[in-house]
């Protein structure tokens, strides 16, 4: 089993490092076509592309550090590094759809003359591309939010270049110039919705948040089915990254259980919640008589 999720994890980081080889091309190419023609889409696709090729070498460095083992002073290891890359690509994405509204309201008010024919065909090079780059990282990217930050990037990206495709296509046959910032626009709104979507999910893991698909109502109710169980407290649920839900709690117990007794209970719980919850790490405080809060939540 160990072999096989290595296998895995070596496949997904030579799919990122191929990424990062294609979208480099890109970048360069779409850079010396947007200044040659003077397009702002293009550019504008040309700087997203830039930050795609950063995001996939952050996800690359996260997803190698978190297969590092734990030591005596990291004890989780580097699990959340994927999630750190997440946060930093989401935010990148927010902040580069920002700038790219600003100047595409500035062009759209002074509009110039753009040559088209550059930029039909440098979109079709970001389409191809950037299609590969998806097809690559889209298994993964289902799975694991680090992947999933990049998988947006290029997708986001390889919409874009249909975008600036279509507008090459009516600025050539057409001469409506306007259309680049319009598509400019376009783009950018699109980059805010899904940016803040990923932002959101990684910012909930990095503050420890209860998972939005947990309810603690829901966990009380499983465990106090245990006739030996008065109440849980004291609940903290959290993910450490995307694989790994953890619950630590105190439990009181309506008598004065031997330690095997209280082990056999344990090992129902953990089976009841992980089957129920997906909860995987679950540490357990029991309590018999104690006069502590029985509040489920208190704030440590």
């Amino acid at each position: 089993m160990g072999h096989s999720h290595q296998h895995l994890g070596d496949q997904k980081d030579r799919n990122l490092l191929l990424s990062i080889v294609l979208n480099s091309i890109i970048t360069l190419a779409q850079i010396i076509g947007g200044f040659l023609s003077g397009s702002l889409a293009l550019l504008s696709d040309a700087l997203h592309n830039l930050t795609d090729v950063i995001s996939l070498i952050i996800s690359y460095i996260a997803s190698v550090l978190s297969k590092k083992k734990a030591t005596i002073h990291r004890t989780f290891g580097y699990k959340r590094a994927e999630i750190i890359a997440a946060f930093i690509n989401a935010s990148s994405l927010i902040i580069i759809a920002v700038f790219l509204m600003i100047e595409a309201v500035k062009r759209f008010f002074n509009p110039q003359t753009i040559e088209p024919q550059l930029v039909i065909w440098l979109s079709i090079l970001g389409i191809i591309f950037n299609g590969l780059s998806v097809l690559l990282l889209k298994k993964d990217s289902t799975n694991n939010i680090n992947i999933r930050s990049a998988y947006l990037h290029l997708l986001t990206d390889m919409l874009a270049s249909i975008a600036v495709l279509i507008g090459g296509l009516l600025m050539k046959f057409y001469q409506v110039f306007w259309v680049d910032a319009v598509l400019t626009i376009a783009i950018a709104v699109y980059l805010i919705v899904v940016g803040y979507n990923l932002l959101k999910a990684s910012v909930h893991i990095l503050m420890l948040f209860t998972p939005e698909d947990i309810k603690i109502e829901h966990i009380i109710d499983e465990v106090v089915k245990v006739d030996e169980i008065n109440n849980i407290h004291h609940i903290h649920v959290w993910q450490l990254n995307e694989t790994e839900i953890h619950l630590e709690a105190h439990i009181d117990f309506n008598e004065d259980l031997k330690f095997s007794e209280f082990n056999s209970i344990l090992k129902t719980l953990e089976a009841s919640l992980f089957k129920r919850f997906k909860i995987n790490h679950f540490n357990i405080q029991p309590e018999f008589g104690n006069t502590d809060s029985k509040s489920v939540i208190i704030q440590d």
